[in-house]
């Protein structure tokens, strides 16, 4: 049976190209400001501004990596890789997971130090800085703030975040300049910190299941699986595959019994009828194998899949 695909995203290149400027800016602002930051951090001592520092990095590097597979998986299928190259997107999510976790863990060292033996930071020096990151933050998100993508509104979240981390580095700035608390640099420090790695866990939860082919959480199997069982002629289903590229297009593959079933039409009609139940669900392919009385699944006898 000829595969089917639905591709949502050709018919609207202009919205995508739009799209792909506005994470290239945000990329750019971001990953300047990031550079700043980190001198500025070890300038003014203080580590809550090289946690923020982090955290940008980690959203610029997220940026860049949008926006470099935002191209690249406009690039389509080829003989090397046949469903195309969305799941590029979770190599990068991978990567920039990994650096985060690594950056985090230094952080939280040196924070952990500070709080020990704790030093000043020029208060006055991450005032200013706070007052840029917000400013530099705030519009970067407002830029992606109208985005139509998944991947704009994804990256426009991180950018919100980044602009509240800023606000917290004013407020404790503000507090240390009028009481000599310098504790409050490396306990905010941890607060943002292990607010980042709380995210990228949860994130590379769901990239691992994803990329270990799990059943996308969006799709109830057994819903699927009871209203195919429902169709006329079907008396059972076996192999049933349901995985995701990337988290938005599932793929669906399944064998199917018929009883009953003698014309060619009624082979056509079992076939159109189980096209209308997959067009319910969020699948981008599904291959389905239709078998008919006395035609035996040579798959069916190797494995223990449990016929039902």
């Amino acid at each position: 049976m000829p595969h089917h695909h639905s591709h949502a995203h050709h018919g609207h290149d202009h919205s995508h190209n739009v799209s792909a400027k506005n994470i290239k800016a945000a990329f750019f602002l971001n990953l300047g400001f990031t550079i700043l930051e980190i001198i500025g951090g070890f300038y003014v001592n203080s580590v809550s501004i090289l946690s923020d520092a982090l955290h940008d990095m980690g959203d610029s590097l997220s940026l860049g990596l949008s926006w470099y597979l935002h191209n690249k998986s406009k690039q389509g299928a080829d003989a090397k890789f046949t469903f195309g190259y969305s799941r590029f997107s979770l190599l990068g999510a991978l990567i920039n997971s990994v650096i985060l976790v690594v950056g985090s863990c230094f952080v939280v060292y040196e924070a952990i130090t500070r709080l020990m033996h704790p030093e000043p930071a020029d208060a006055r020096g991450m005032l200013y800085f706070a007052l840029l990151g917000m400013a530099v933050n705030g519009y970067a998100a407002f830029r992606l703030s109208g985005g139509k993508s998944l991947n704009e509104r994804v990256v426009s979240w991180h950018l919100i975040e980044d602009v509240l981390g800023w606000v917290a580095v004013f407020i404790v700035s503000i507090v240390m300049m009028f009481t000599d608390a310098p504790w409050l640099d490396p306990a905010l420090s941890l607060a943002i910190t292990l607010f980042i790695l709380y995210n990228v866990i949860g994130r590379l939860k769901e990239v691992m299941v994803i990329l270990l082919q799990g059943a996308p959480s969006d799709i109830d199997a057994d819903e699927v699986k009871e209203a195919i069982l429902k169709l006329p002629y079907v008396t059972g289903m076996h192999h049933v595959n349901i995985w995701s590229l990337e988290g938005e297009h599932h793929v669906y593959t399944a064998h199917i019994r018929t009883k009953g079933v003698d014309t060619f039409a009624e082979l056509v009609a079992v076939k159109r009828s189980v096209k209308e139940v997959m067009k319910k669900y969020p699948f981008s392919y599904y291959t389905i194998e239709v078998e008919v009385e006395g035609e035996e699944c040579e798959l069916a006898n190797q494995t223990n899949e449990g016929q039902a």
